[in-house]
């Protein structure tokens, strides 16, 4: 066996393909390689760059890394549609050919015997095979449903590349004998068949512009409720000033009452340490406020390097 290499896998596969008699299967056949053939040269892939295995009713397609895997997903989702519509306008009725598609990467090996090995590839065959691809495409009027493997989505659907809008991906789970199979449907999912994956939505992506997200109790309010909002915002923040300029109550000790802050907060009895002032509602503090040798209530002493005060909003504690 030879040593695994890295390739693209493409299969497509002909849709209720044992239903017609020989002379329809050799016209559906010979429409498939035609149409095949087509999708890889408009792609840009040459007949060097390619490996083919027959299958009777699907075609498998191991084309060489270095050939692009955006341009041939585009040239799928774009060309294999049109030519299938071309094809099926002349056709009769009983030579339709619609047809099931697989795009996925991974490694595959090739046996004495010419026959290709590979895990990556037996996981293609079995979303080629999956009842949820069979599904999406009887319930669309379209002619083709395809499916790209998550290696292919996080590669290529996922960065929006122009030809391949990511919003028309859809994520689905596919049983199989070796468990459930994640990988992504073009077009909608039918009915029935969402997966865990789809009913429970996916982590939205981190924002990275820097731009502050709108509450969500603001976001769908009238300009009334917002104004009254921030109104009710400033005279909070006016508040929390004026409790940071005011003495502490009388009988207090040297901690504040609570519910109160006042700074410098010193620690009591004029112990080594460093005043904490409060800027805005937190309190910066450059040293321990534990003398040398004695324990906070976290443990650790003020020698510590994570000895200090931490709090905000009125609240701290040692550490």
């Amino acid at each position: 066996m030879s040593e695994p290499v890295s390739r693209t896998i493409l299969l497509l596969d002909i849709e209720r393909y044992s239903d017609r008699d020989d002379v329809e299967q050799a016209y559906l056949r010979r429409m498939l390689y035609d149409i095949t053939d087509e999708v890889l040269e408009s792609a840009g892939i040459e007949e060097t760059q390619r490996l083919r295995a027959d299958r009777g009713d699907s075609v498998m397609e191991l084309i060489d890394a270095n050939a692009s895997v955006t341009a041939l997903l585009r040239t799928l989702l774009t060309a294999v549609p049109v030519q299938l519509r071309a094809v099926n306008r002349m056709a009769s009725r009983s030579a339709q050919i619609r047809l099931r598609g697989v795009l996925a990467t991974g490694y595959v090996a090739i046996d004495r015997h010419a026959g290709w090995v590979g895990s990556d590839l037996n996981h293609a065959c079995r979303l080629l095979d999956a009842q949820l691809l069979r599904a999406a495409l009887r319930d669309r009027a379209g002619d083709f449903a395809l499916c790209v493997s998550e290696g292919v989505h996080s590669g290529i659907v996922r960065h929006d590349h122009p030809g391949v809008p990511r919003s028309d991906f859809h994520p689905i789970t596919v049983d199989s004998k070796n468990g459930p199979l994640r990988a992504w449907l073009h077009g909608p999912v039918p009915s029935g068949h969402l997966s865990d994956h789809c009913e429970r939505g996916e982590a939205p992506v981190p924002d990275v512009s820097g731009a502050r997200p709108v509450p969500e109790i603001l976001g769908n309010s009238s300009p009334g409720t917002v104004a009254a909002v921030l109104a009710a915002l400033r005279d909070s923040r006016a508040a929390d000033e004026a409790a940071l300029s005011a003495p502490a109550p009388a009988g207090s000790g040297d901690l504040p009452a609570p519910g109160t802050r006042q700074g410098p907060f010193l620690p009591a009895g004029g112990a080594a340490g460093a005043a904490v002032h409060f800027h805005g509602d937190t309190p910066c503090s450059g040293h321990s406020l534990i003398p040398d040798g004695r324990s906070g209530p976290r443990g650790g002493t003020g020698a510590d390097s994570g000895g200090g005060y931490h709090g905000g909003a009125g609240r701290g504690e040692w550490r």
